[in-house]
């Protein structure tokens, strides 16, 4: 999954970076609004985490102006304690959720999930598909109750098409979602993830539509 962190402060960007990645995301961090507004526009996001009071370009403005260019992406925000009228506006202006500084970071992590999970029209963390169960809390994929041994590109994968369950993904967005702009991959590193996931399950939850990119397979 691919998120947008949109946050001036260097130790608090550094922080959410390091526990998101650490928690199977892929990061892009910008640090003023007309930076986080134009990659907002430019590129495609699973979620976004919004700081208010972002200089250049405020934080309430950028998500006005992705609403009303009708990018529906879920977006987090993060206000100061105690500016409530900041939050009613931006619940108003498009945003889905909240966080008031200071926070715990994990409780980032929790709530982009649940963000994450609704967006897919999923309500709990616990995913089923054909005998299989991923599990966002734990990124743990189990086969009827037994754990699976994927390794943490795996279970991206995985994640990635369920959360997109019934749209086909191309390689290059399975290839900006997955991995870093700065990570050195080979050209069919895609290709090599799904034959090595078709092993790890069965070859038929990931089918391919030649010339368009993967999907889950019919029944999962």
């Amino acid at each position: 999954m691919r998120i947008l962190l949109c946050e001036d402060d260097d130790q608090i960007a550094q922080s959410i970076q390091l526990a998101l990645e650490k928690s199977g995301f892929t990061v892009q961090v910008e640090r003023d609004g007309e930076a986080a507004l134009f990659r907002g526009e430019s590129e495609t996001f699973d979620a976004v985490i919004l700081d208010l009071g972002l200089p250049q370009m405020d934080g309430l403005t950028v998500l006005k102006r992705w609403r009303r260019a009708n990018l529906s992406m879920p977006v987090l925000i993060l206000t100061a304690r105690g500016q409530w009228e900041e939050r009613v506006e931006g619940i108003e202006a498009g945003a889905d959720d909240y966080v008031v500084k200071p926070f715990h970071i994990m409780e980032i992590v929790a709530r982009l999930r649940a963000l994450i999970r609704r967006a897919g029209g999923h309500a709990t963390a616990r995913i089923p598909f054909g005998p299989y169960e991923l599990d966002t809390r734990t990124q743990q994929v189990t086969e009827e109750g037994m754990p699976l041994d994927l390794s943490p590109q795996e279970y991206k994968l995985v994640s990635y098409l369920l959360h997109n369950r019934g749209r086909v993904v191309s390689q290059l967005e399975i290839t900006e979602h997955l991995y870093r702009q700065d990570y050195e991959r080979d050209s069919n590193a895609v290709e090599v993830l799904v034959a090595r996931v078709r092993k790890r399950l069965t070859p038929d939850v990931i089918k391919t539509r030649r010339g368009f990119g993967y999907m889950l397979g019919e029944g999962y």
